[in-house]
C-alpha cells in the first residue's frame, strides 16, 4: 500500500508542476482557481484513500474534509488578495511605495489566519486519529506531512517569497 501511495504522490507532484504553469482563467499566481480546486480535490481523495478508513472511522471524515477545504479556500483568498494588491504594479512601483509597517501587519494577519486554519484542521483530525491503527497512522504521517502540506504550502511559499523579494526593506 505504501508503494502505491508513493506512486500516487509522485503523479500528484508531477501534476502539480504542470498546474503551476497553467495560465488560463482566474489565476492565483500562475495557478488558476479551477486548478487550485482540482489540486485540493486530489489532496482530499489521496488522503482518504491512503487511510483505508473503516465504516466506524468514516463518520469522522466529513469534518476533516471540510477543514482541508476551508484551509485551501483561505489560502487561495490570501493569494488573490496579494495578487490584487501587487499584481498590476511593477517591482519598482512596489518598492517605491512600500510601507514596511503595513507589510509586517499584513504578514502577521496572514500568519494568524494560517495558524487558525491549522488549529481547526488539527481539531478535526483528532477524533479520527485516536481510532487509527498503527499502519493507518504511518500512512497519515506520510500523506499529511509530505504530500498534503508540501503541495499546498509550496504554492503559497513561492508566492510569499516573490512578494518578499518585491517589498523587502
Amino acid at each position: 500500500m505504501v508503494g502505491r501511495v508513493a506512486v500516487i504522490a509522485t503523479a500528484l507532484f508531477i501534476g502539480a508542476s504542470s498546474l503551476a504553469c497553467a495560465q488560463s482563467g482566474q489565476t492565483v499566481g500562475k495557478v488558476s482557481a479551477s486548478d487550485a480546486t482540482a489540486l485540493t480535490d486530489a489532496r482530499v481523495d489521496l488522503t482518504k484513500a491512503s487511510l483505508q478508513l473503516t465504516a466506524d472511522q468514516e463518520k469522522y471524515w466529513p469534518a476533516i474534509e471540510q477543514a482541508i477545504r476551508a484551509r485551501a479556500k483561505n489560502r487561495e483568498a490570501r493569494l488573490m488578495d496579494a495578487v490584487k494588491e501587487f499584481g498590476d504594479r511593477s517591482r519598482i512601483e512596489i518598492i517605491r511605495d512600500r510601507n514596511p509597517v503595513e507589510f509586517m501587519q499584513r504578514r502577521a494577519d496572514a500568519y494568524a489566519q494560517r495558524a487558525a486554519d491549522l488549529k481547526k484542521l488539527s481539531e478535526a483530525w483528532d477524533p479520527l486519529y485516536k481510532t487509527l491503527t498503527p499502519e493507518q497512522k504511518k500512512r497519515m504521517a506520510f500523506v499529511t506531512l509530505v504530500v498534503g502540506r508540501e503541495l499546498g504550502d509550496a504554492m503559497e511559499q513561492r508566492h510569499i517569497d516573490a512578494m518578499d523579494d518585491d517589498v523587502a526593506f
